[in-house]
Formats: structure tokens, C-alpha cells, sequence
């Protein structure tokens, strides 16, 4: 058990029969009456993001996940397919479970989070950038900017397409940002 001055960013914890991870958190110290902590929680099964305020020193259950490394193999029917990079375990997860899954190509390290207790994966999460080849953009002309930031849409080898500036060209490789689906940098060979 732990209590509320044990809140921080990241930490997981066991709430209204389901895990939560604390996204944001606030101590507060009202003029008149008790202290309190204001949360941003995040729910590890649903993926749906609660605000919730504890009183100061409330007891709450932390919860043991661990995060295991897999390679992605395949996606089909059933599901995304990971293999464990040191067993060599296989698993399907089904496409819910996986933020940025438009991201996922054959081969891609990732890493599982499982629930230490009852051994369930709970998320995949994909790491915070990738690099892609850039498959079909069209040619920037020369001129063709009203202002300092032109983008153009460019797919890139999954089938997504994301706004790049007019100087990327087909097959190139880029950095794009799983978290906010953008365009980062170009990346040299």
C-alpha cells in the first residue's frame, strides 16, 4: 500500500476494480480545509483518460506491471502478432491494445506491458519514434510556399499518410513521432 505523497508520473495503481496509470498529478493546499491531490489517470484496459481528486494520505493499492521487449511479426484476422525477443514466446494481441498501430512494420521492436500478477498483456506500446521510407510524395515545386512551413502529404511504407515539408521526396527515409503522428526530420542513409 502506499499513499498519496507516493504519486508520480507514471506510477501504476489499482482503482475502482481496474489499473490506472497516473498521467498528471497535483498536490493541493487549499487556504481553508484539506489538502488534496487532483489526478489525471489513464486506464490500462480501456485506454480512457479519468480526472479524479484523492484526499491527502488516502491508502491506494500499486499495482506490478513489467515491460517485456517483443518484435512484431505479422498482423492478420485474429490479430498483431509479437514474438518475446529472449524466450521466443509468441503472442496475438488484438488491434485495441496497440496505440499507433499504423506505425507497426515486420520486424519492429516494441515493448508489451504485462500485469507481474496475473501474467495478462495489458498495452503495447511502440517506441517514441520511428523511422519510415517515405513510398509515394508528390514533387515539391520550386515557388510553391505561401509561408515558411509548406507541407505536402507523403505515404509512407505502411500505408499511412502524414504532412511533410515540400523537400522530402520519394524514398527517402524520415522520423515521424508515434505519440503525435508527425514529421520530425529527415534521416540520412
Amino acid at each position: 500500500m502506499a499513499s498519496t505523497t507516493d504519486f508520480r508520473n507514471g506510477l501504476c495503481i489499482e482503482y475502482n476494480n481496474d489499473l490506472y496509470t497516473i498521467v498528471q498529478f497535483q498536490h493541493v493546499k487549499p487556504g481553508k480545509g484539506p489538502a488534496f491531490v487532483r489526478t489525471k489517470l489513464k486506464s490500462l484496459t480501456s485506454g480512457k483518460v479519468i480526472e479524479n481528486t484523492f484526499n491527502a494520505g488516502v491508502k491506494i493499492s500499486v499495482a506490478r506491471i513489467e515491460r517485456r521487449p517483443y518484435q512484431f511479426l505479422y498482423h492478420d484476422d485474429i490479430g498483431f502478432h509479437f514474438m518475446h525477443l529472449e524466450t521466443y514466446e509468441q503472442i496475438s494481441l488484438e488491434p485495441a491494445m496497440i496505440e499507433g498501430q499504423e506505425f507497426l512494420k515486420e520486424g519492429q521492436e516494441v515493448e508489451i506491458v504485462y500485469h507481474a500478477d496475473t501474467e495478462t498483456p495489458l498495452s503495447c506500446d511502440l517506441p517514441p519514434f520511428v523511422v519510415m521510407k517515405v513510398t509515394y510524395a508528390e514533387p515539391g515545386v520550386k515557388g510553391d510556399t505561401s509561408s515558411s512551413t509548406a507541407t505536402k502529404p507523403a505515404t509512407i511504407e505502411t500505408g499511412m499518410t502524414i504532412n511533410v515539408p515540400i523537400f522530402v521526396n520519394e524514398g527517402e527515409k524520415i522520423k515521424v513521432d508515434t505519440r503525435t503522428k508527425e514529421y520530425v526530420e529527415r534521416v540520412k542513409d
